[in-house]
């Protein structure tokens, strides 16, 4: 298999005025290509911190990260942000959609900034939005769409530009029962078909379930991490 992430002895600490508060501990970990992972535990545990890290988001205190062994403390802001432009897609729970951009145009953002030509972006959304299930709704505004069916845009533009991972934080934390399942159906789905590299973080129960492995962080530690 091939690594896409590993972090060597990461720790994050944040500083809230005198006080020094340990997001991460110490972190150990590998995720290889096509993986389909959850990271779950409580409140404060790390899950967001450990997802920024990754992402190049945020730097981390001490320890290592590498991306397709590239070691993110090592990049520029420029480099990482051409990193996270082309190899990481990102889903979060409040969607982050624009809101003046139809459901095709946000999908074909980050084609437009990778200056990708026109015919190719224009085959590439459509195709891609059929895919994850709305056809027909290609001009609706944000505004326009369900929680659901602004996730499936959030997700379509995660995917579209063929990253190594994408990253999903909380992802089904603004939707009923009925349409996360849905929506783990379809992430599921591009996971198997296309190879695409999943990271949740998450306080789903489902999520939890549906992952192939599953991390459990503690206290910013890694306490459990089991393949299903």
């Amino acid at each position: 298999m091939t690594e896409i992430v590993r972090l060597e002895g990461v720790t994050k600490i944040y500083q809230e005025g005198k006080v020094a508060v340990p997001a991460l501990r110490a972190i150990e970990l590998t995720i290889q290509k096509g993986e389909f992972v959850a990271v779950a535990g409580p409140s404060g545990s790390g899950k967001t911190t450990l997802l920024n890290v990754v992402g190049g988001l945020d730097q981390p205190t001490h320890g290592s990260v590498f991306l397709e062994g590239k070691h993110l403390g090592q990049m520029s802001r420029g480099e990482l942000s051409r990193l996270r432009l082309n190899r990481i897609g990102f889903i979060f729970q409040s969607y982050n959609l624009i809101p003046v951009l139809t459901a095709f145009e946000n999908a074909e953002f980050v084609l437009l900034l990778q200056k990708r030509p026109a015919e190719d972006r224009k085959q590439k959304v459509a195709n891609l939005l059929e895919e994850v299930g709305l056809t027909g709704l290609e001009e609706r505004f944000p505004r326009e769409m369900s929680g659901g069916q602004q996730q499936r845009v959030a997700i379509a533009r995660s995917i579209v530009p063929e990253p190594a991972l994408v990253l999903a934080d909380e992802p089904t934390a603004n939707v009923d029962s009925q349409i996360a399942s849905e929506l783990l159906d379809l992430m599921e789905s591009l996971n198997r078909r296309k190879s695409v590299t999943f990271l949740f973080s998450t306080h789903d129960p489902a999520v939890m379930e549906r992952a192939h492995r599953l991390i459990t962080l503690k206290d910013g530690r890694v306490e459990r991490d089991t393949i299903k």
